[in-house]
């Protein structure tokens, strides 16, 4: 039962910045920068008994994740400008899964794995 609680709060967060991005682009981007999820699902861990470490572990994850994303935001308005939506989307996956092999293999170096 709470699988689907989940999955009909992480819905409504989605349809919600959506919605607002056909009124207001500016918002909707905020709202979908806010890490919403982050703190949604740091809740769930923490309701299921996760333990801090595994909660902490989560969040330093997060942000190694977060970080070979950063390239797609900056490169994305240019690419589907100039080449269209599907090209953009094409160029943005496949340069998070290069920029997630460079953070992964540097990231080593510091005792993280992240794949």
């Amino acid at each position: 039962m709470i699988i689907f609680f989940k999955i009909i709060i992480t819905a409504i967060v989605i349809a919600v910045i959506t919605e607002v991005a056909k009124l207001n682009d500016r918002i909707a981007g905020l709202i979908a920068a806010l890490p919403i999820t982050t703190f949604i699902i740091l809740f769930w861990l923490k309701y299921e008994g996760n333990s801090i470490e595994k909660i902490s572990s989560h969040v330093s994850y997060t942000l190694l994740y977060v970080l070979p994303t950063l390239p797609m935001f900056i490169l994305f308005p240019y690419f589907i400008n100039k080449f269209g939506f599907y090209f953009a989307m094409f160029f943005s996956v496949m340069l998070t899964i290069l920029f997630i092999l460079v953070v992964h293999f540097l990231s080593k170096k510091f005792g993280y794995k992240i794949i």
